[in-house]
């Protein structure tokens, strides 16, 4: 679906370096983290086993809501070792090595937040969604204007906010047995070349949704 040219990333080095060092801040303002738990507390089933890939040492699920299994996944074990909600979690460098160490249809969601830019086989890894969602559970891909620059693939790099939404539905849309995806978009209220300059104004919030049919 990409070429080898879309997949690149200006720092071409293996993730496993880049992420070595724990990072312990949030890539979104508190809005876009707002919207995202009233996202989850919508959509999510209480009891139900949840799986967050690419996650980090914050959980975004909603504090009020139990789940009989949350799974993590990440690049750096002391950030996933903080994160309170994780039942259980493991590292693996998915651009390397894109086949999850999970059962088919094991989870009713699959969650992955302002991470999704850093994919450089979206095919194989949104395979490997579908593969391990429950029939009728859901897969919500969250993210917003930030980014690690040098790690993002080139196509998101070079894209505009929408390009990226289409990007996103590209994506779901690549694996036979996804539902058309729903898009939620708050954009910002002032174009990014303000927020650039320290203009203010919130991040913009872009999920996209799809159910294993």
């Amino acid at each position: 679906m990409l070429s080898p040219e879309q997949r690149s990333k200006l720092d071409r080095t293996e993730d496993t370096f880049f992420y070595t060092f724990p990072r312990f801040v949030t890539h979104a303002d508190k809005y876009f983290l707002a919207r995202l738990t009233n996202l989850y507390r919508e959509r999510l089933e209480p009891n139900s086993r949840i799986f967050d890939m690419m996650s980090s040492w914050v959980s975004h699920l909603p504090d009020e809501m139990e789940f009989a299994h949350v799974e993590g996944h990440g690049m750096n074990e002391e950030e996933l070792a903080k994160n309170p909600r994780l039942d259980r979690y493991f590292i693996q460098d998915i651009n390397e090595n894109p086949k999850f160490p999970l059962p088919d249809n094991e989870f009713a969601a699959v969650l992955n937040c302002v991470s999704v830019q850093y994919i450089q086989y979206p095919e194989a890894i949104f395979t490997e969604i579908h593969r391990i969602l429950k029939p009728g559970g859901i897969a919500i891909i969250s993210f917003s204007n930030r980014m690690f620059y040098e790690k993002a693939i080139a196509v998101w790099r070079e894209g505009t906010e929408n390009s990226r939404l289409d990007l996103v539905q590209s994506y779901f849309q690549s694996v036979p047995g996804f539902s058309d995806p729903e898009i939620i978009a708050h954009r910002s209220e002032l174009g990014s070349f303000l927020q650039m300059l320290g203009m203010g104004g919130s991040d913009p919030f872009y999920a996209a949704i799809a159910s294993k049919q």
